[in-house]
């Protein structure tokens, strides 16, 4: 009788590791078709600076160095 425990931890084993692998399957997914791991909590500040800074790093690569 004090092993009964041991019965449902199979089944619960079964469906955490599930999980695991669906959620790892996403990032992978995600990190594949978009070149880097998913931002969490982007919100409208994250996506203007992210522009903000693409275009100062266009800026600095199309200028000419100035050594």
């Amino acid at each position: 009788m004090g092993l009964v425990w041991l019965e449902a931890m199979l089944p619960l084993g079964i469906i955490a590791g599930m999980l695991c692998v669906m959620g790892n399957a996403q990032y992978h997914i995600h990190k594949a078709a978009h070149g880097r791991p998913k931002h969490i909590g982007n919100d409208v500040w994250d996506v203007a600076m992210e522009k903000r800074d693409k275009k100062i790093i266009e800026m600095l690569s199309s200028s000419p160095a100035s050594n």
